[in-house]
């Protein structure tokens, strides 16, 4: 599957702004990476379900208002987010997402970033329909003395 940048998807996905949630699995990274690059913190936070755990460091899960502010600490790169889902399974309404994503520009001070990851995530389906995270590992299976300085590791 190619890359998905949220701002200008394929025709074989629907068009996703931020603010809706994704129908099916699938369409979750999708959700996300528009989300995260419309640089609205609450736009973000409504990709996760209330008692959603964020991983931002290998070994460190946050949730709440901790899980907003690590969130906050990539948004604040400035810097968009591509995502490549590679594999969704799918148990009733559960299903495990393992999507390749790179977080790469220039920052207002020049510095070249490229952050990236392969991140083993777990999505919810609501009463609602829609699939949101339960735990958003980014890092995936990294080990917990990989260095990620870019975000303030």
């Amino acid at each position: 599957m190619d890359i998905i940048d949220a701002r200008s998807l394929h025709a074989d996905h629907a068009t996703v702004r931020p603010g809706p949630l994704a129908l099916v699995p699938e369409q979750h990274p999708a959700v996300f990476a528009s989300a995260f690059n419309s640089g609205d913190p609450q736009a973000l936070a409504g990709v996760y379900d209330e008692g959603a755990v964020f991983v931002p460091r290998p070994g460190e899960a946050v949730a709440g208002a901790e899980r907003e502010a690590a969130n906050a600490e990539f948004q604040a790169l400035g810097l968009p987010i591509s995502v490549r889902p590679r594999h969704t399974y799918v148990a009733d309404d559960i299903a495990l997402l393992i999507v390749d994503w790179v977080i790469e520009g220039d920052r207002g001070d020049g510095e070249h970033v490229r952050i990236e990851g392969t991140a083993t995530d777990v999505v919810r389906r609501g009463p609602d329909g829609r699939w949101r995270y339960v735990i958003d590992n980014p890092f995936g299976v990294a080990v917990e003395d990989t260095p990620f300085d870019a975000v303030g590791a």
